[in-house]
């Protein structure tokens, strides 16, 4: 018999509520924790020395997959370094069950090694935490661990989803001898928790289709989400046959129009266009990349803005919303569309949407990507946005993107035609720097897709200790924009007039990733010059297995080419 019974059921119930992740820390207190999974034959165990990386790893896992993953790690500082990627998870909404191993609590405060307050460590970014009891000699205690494993499984899949702690105070002797089975109780009982689908009653569809059909400007705009084919479908129809305007960054994954509102981040800051306010705003997903975006309509309030979400809470980033719709967004267009529809059609009428404010938003966005493709095409010198440009150009839909923060993910908003119909993900939640190498670590190890990550320098070495993990996935590629520092202070106002911007707040630098690549067996390409980026992409897409694109830029030329892209799209309408 096994010398911790109720943690060998614990793992037995994760399986069986269908759980199949596992990411594990080294550690010793965390030993019980680990065998109990690690000699359970259904699990899929990542072994990850660095917590900070091996949160990142689970949290990829998860957020392919929509099924929780389970991160363990030993007692003390080693549970806080979860703590970056347990915070995007809870604000990007992906299923994490976090397992520390803890002391019992009368070492508290005894110069005990490892000892730290470890319950609810995480505060208010995770949806709950529960602590076990440290003895297991009463029958209530065996029930009690029974429950809270269920419900924490339970807890963290339910719309919306996020990741949930269980702290596990672990009494010595916990390692095992050659003679303990690691087999679960016979009677370890599962409690599952069904989902129910979330609907609005007939008298709501009312009052929405009558402030509906009352708003001849209407603008739907959609924020970061995963790809669904079947929205992207009800959103071209609705923006096809009522003209009605449908926005979306790249991180929305709205796909397949050419009617869709890309470039706003380009047209938005010009000082001719209030006449592309809405009178009605409906927004859903989760957080909007463009600041132009925001904070145009944080200037120009709509009369009503509905957002749809099944969030308890109420988020407002416009300040301006009016109505909460507590449905999915499919659910959602789907039945409005189809019910406006009929009621058009028994109705003989045509909709009463303001197809000239259509025609305003699809003018802006033409002559915005018309005049950003004629800069592109003119750009002679190495720079980020050159880069991309060439880089996107070899990236197929069945390539999966992963863009790290600060300039990556701005460059790729502005350019997001070149990647139709790729799914895009980044990790907006907190949108930190960290952790974005290990999070596309994770998707293509779970993901059987190719898989390109775009970091910038300072992203990657802030985090790769994620590849330093056994059996990195083949199926992952690497693009680092090397720029010698964070080059986003240059673009931006505020650092940018600044004196001390280079030293302080550009953390510059002259670290490369050749030495990354060649500890973790990474295959390293190099290039500096313009002439040679079309075939070492070439060779870097095409070499088999892992591989590591290292393109070195210029600070200053980056800004240069930014600050005049932003201003030549700005002249497009005056």
């Amino acid at each position: 018999m096994a010398i911790l019974q109720p943690l060998v059921d614990l793992a037995a119930i994760c399986y069986r509520q269908g759980i199949r992740h596992v990411v594990i820390s080294p550690g010793s207190r965390s030993a019980a924790l680990t065998l109990a999974f690690a000699r359970h034959p259904g699990f899929q165990i990542q072994v990850c020395m660095d917590e900070r990386s091996a949160g990142f790893i689970a949290m990829g896992v998860a957020q392919q997959t929509g099924v929780p993953a389970v991160l363990i790690c030993t007692s003390g500082s080693a549970a806080y370094n979860f703590a970056p990627a347990v915070s995007e998870a809870f604000f990007q909404q992906i299923p994490l069950l976090i397992l520390t191993a803890d002391r019992p609590k009368e070492w508290l405060h005894q110069y005990d090694g490892q000892t730290i307050h470890q319950f609810e460590i995480y505060g208010k970014h995770v949806k709950r935490s529960f602590e076990l009891a440290a003895d297991y000699w009463h029958s209530d205690v065996l029930w009690a661990i029974n429950r809270i494993t269920n419900e924490a499984v339970n807890l963290t899949s339910m719309i919306p989803m996020g990741p949930v702690h269980i702290n596990v105070p672990i009494r010595e002797p916990f390692y095992p001898s050659a003679s303990d089975l690691f087999v679960p109780s016979q009677d370890v009982r599962i409690i599952r928790r069904e989902q129910a689908d979330a609907s609005l009653p007939v008298e709501t569809w009312h009052q929405l289709i009558n402030e509906w059909e009352d708003s001849p400007k209407i603008l739907i705009a959609g924020g970061q989400g995963k790809a669904c084919a079947t929205l992207s479908e009800v959103l071209s129809l609705i923006s096809e046959e009522w003209d009605i305007p449908v926005l979306g960054d790249c991180i929305s994954n709205l796909a397949g129009n050419a009617r869709f509102i890309k470039h706003h981040d380009l047209f938005l800051g010009n000082v001719d266009t209030e006449n592309l306010a809405p009178d009605l705003l409906v927004t859903f997903g989760l957080s909007f990349l463009s600041k132009e975006f925001k904070q145009f309509i944080r200037k120009h309030k709509p009369v009503k803005h509905w957002h749809i979400t099944q969030d308890e809470i109420m988020t407002d980033p416009m300040q301006s919303v009016t109505r909460i719709i507590p449905v999915s967004a499919l659910y959602f267009f789907k039945n409005i569309f189809e019910k406006i529809d009929y009621q058009l059609f028994v109705q003989n009428s045509d909709p009463e949407s303001d197809s000239s404010y259509f025609g305003e938003w699809i003018k802006n966005e033409l002559d915005t990507k018309q005049k950003a493709q004629i800069y592109l095409q003119n750009l002679t010198s190495l720079n980020d946005l050159t880069v991309l440009n060439y880089v996107f150009k070899f990236v197929k839909p069945v390539y999966q993107l992963h863009i790290a923060n600060s300039m990556p993910i701005r460059y790729a908003n502005v350019l997001a035609e070149k990647f139709e119909n790729s799914e895009v993900y980044c990790n907006r939640g907190t949108s930190g720097i960290d952790g974005c190498v290990s999070t596309a670590i994770g998707a293509a190890m779970v993901n059987g897709k190719p898989t390109i990550l775009i970091s910038g320098d300072v992203a990657f070495l802030y985090d790769r200790n994620g590849l330093l993990i056994p059996d990195l996935p083949d199926n992952l590629k690497i693009v680092v924009i090397n720029n010698a520092g964070g080059n986003i202070f240059r673009m931006i106002d505020g650092p940018a007039a600044l004196p001390e911007t280079e030293q302080y707040f550009e953390t510059r630098h002259s670290f490369s990733a050749r030495r990354t690549c060649k500890d973790s067996g990474i295959a390293y390409f190099v290039v500096n010059e313009i002439d040679a980026l079309e075939t070492t992409i070439h060779s870097f897409l095409e070499v088999e297995g892992i591989s590591l694109l290292e393109i070195l830029t210029d600070a200053y030329e980056n800004e240069k080419v930014w600050k005049n892209l932003k201003q030549t799209c700005r002249e497009v309408n005056r």
